[in-house]
């Protein structure tokens, strides 16, 4: 049966260079309007498949032209800071090696997923909040990736522990939202604290 491996992005497969905080930049112009900030402000952002003045219009948030161009310039320089950790490199090609079924599942933002598609092109499945509507650890967004990876098999939706690893650096969403579902949850810090390091550690108890 084939393995399937699944990686968060941001702090796990990617990471930004530069951070321009355009989204708490918009938050911040609406406080300055009147508009009083939402514990539920940033799930929506990552769960509404919007472009970021989409998602002002839809907030309630009134952005002159000025200030557009300018969050967008934000966005735009961190979008283009966002790179690959060499690990994720080296991990997703020791496992694609091996015949192992490779997926992306995260929490962004509209503009960031293809971020993440341009630095991995070659994943067989990605989910991504904004697309599915749900935030991990809602279990719909792990279903959802893996119904996707089986698609492109041809084989039935299965969530057999043993053959479906996940990673990430987010005890609750990459580990035990992931354990919930059935999938083996592992959970990634980089300085030490736990058993997974990095990407090839990973790898290697993926391969077995």
């Amino acid at each position: 049966m084939t393995k399937r491996a699944i990686f968060d992005a941001f702090g796990t497969a990617v990471r930004i260079g530069r951070r321009t905080n355009p989204y708490r930049q918009l938050l911040r112009g609406g406080i300055k309007q009147g508009r009083r900030p939402h514990p539920g402000d940033a799930h929506l952002i990552m769960t509404l498949n919007l472009e970021l003045h989409e998602l002002a219009e839809h907030l309630g948030i009134r952005l002159p032209e000025s200030r557009r161009v300018e969050i967008e310039c934000a966005l735009q320089a961190e979008f283009n800071s966002i790179e690959a950790y060499p690990d994720a490199i080296e991990a997703v090609a020791m496992l694609r090696e091996r015949g192992v079924a490779l997926g992306i599942c995260s929490n962004l933002a509209k503009p960031y997923g293809a971020a993440v598609k341009q630095l991995f092109p070659s994943m067989n499945a990605y989910a991504f909040s904004f697309e599915i509507g749900a935030a991990k650890p809602d279990p719909r967004i792990y279903q959802a990736l893996l119904e996707r990876l089986d698609a492109r098999s041809g084989r039935p939706t299965r969530t057999d522990a043993p053959e479906v690893w996940m990673v990430g650096d987010s005890v609750q969403c990459d580990r035990d939202g992931a354990r919930a579902v059935g999938i083996v949850g592992h959970y990634l810090d980089r300085s030490g604290a736990s058993a997974i390091q990095n990407l090839e550690r990973f790898a290697g108890l993926t391969l077995g």
